[in-house]
């Protein structure tokens, strides 16, 4: 199952179950693992692997040199889950040196256009809409949703079940649960659609809308307010949500 005019290293190792179609290019010691389908002109980088039943349409750049001046032509790795759709003109570039792999998980579907870049950490069942942007070290946790033409400044997390609406730019770490828009990143409550079509119970979903009220909605401090919640609250979503916010490095967009 590949085209006679793909050009691949002799190093890489494709399944016997993959296909690899018109004009691709894979690199050195690349993995295209079983049942994964590369569309024609898709060009997989040296060090770089690509899970099982995953597609990947035309002109996607997975795994190619990351977009950082201080890089030097270190070895360092691209890994593409399971299951994913790749749009085309996707980019995904590899690491740098200082954390040496970018990590994608599985059953996300990336959009045409969009960016994951050098040494993020995305998760499992997210989406990317077309022209979302990643800079470097992000980290996206499961089922978050960016929405088109959004950008995310370099080492900003984003939590799960976050939504960012589209032509947001974010500057500081968005919380899990909630929504979030603007040029400049402000949150606008929860993410309520999000949470009823992933099973969310109307309990659960009252215990963060009142956690939220008392975090970003109230007149307290915010270490304050994290100590309310977690003496009036109670629950694994609760948890999660003030775990994630006393984590935070760059500080919560609010």
């Amino acid at each position: 199952m590949i085209h006679p005019t793909a050009i691949i290293e002799s190093s890489a190792y494709i399944d016997d179950t993959a296909e690899v179609g018109p004009y691709c290019i894979i690199g050195k010691n690349a993995k295209i693992k079983k049942g994964t389908r590369l569309f024609a002109h898709v060009n997989v980088g040296d060090n770089t692997e690509i899970g099982e039943s995953c597609t990947v349409h035309p002109f996607a750049s997975l795994g190619g040199p990351p977009q950082d001046i201080s890089y030097r032509n270190e070895e360092t790795l691209c890994t593409i889950g399971d299951n994913n759709v790749i749009r085309e003109y996707v980019t995904i570039s590899r690491g740098t040196r200082s954390s040496g792999a970018t990590i994608v998980g599985n059953s996300n579907f990336i959009m045409a256009s969009s960016h994951i870049a050098h040494d993020c950490r995305v998760g499992n069942n997210i989406i990317m809409a077309n022209g979302a942007t990643l800079a470097g070290h992000v980290h996206v946790a499961d089922r978050a949703i960016l929405s088109g033409l959004c950008a995310v400044h370099q080492f900003c997390s984003i939590g799960t079940f976050a939504f960012v609406s589209g032509l947001t730019g974010v500057p500081k770490d968005i919380p899990p649960f909630v929504m979030a828009a603007g040029n400049r990143a402000r949150l606008y409550g929860l993410n309520i659609v999000g949470l009823e079509r992933n099973g969310f119970s109307k309990e659960e979903i009252a215990k963060l809308k009142k956690a939220y009220r008392i975090l970003f909605r109230s007149a307290l401090s915010l270490q304050v307010s994290l100590k309310m919640v977690e003496e009036e609250l109670d629950g694994d979503n609760v948890a999660e949500l003030l775990r994630f916010i006393r984590s935070s490095e760059r500080g919560i967009c609010r």
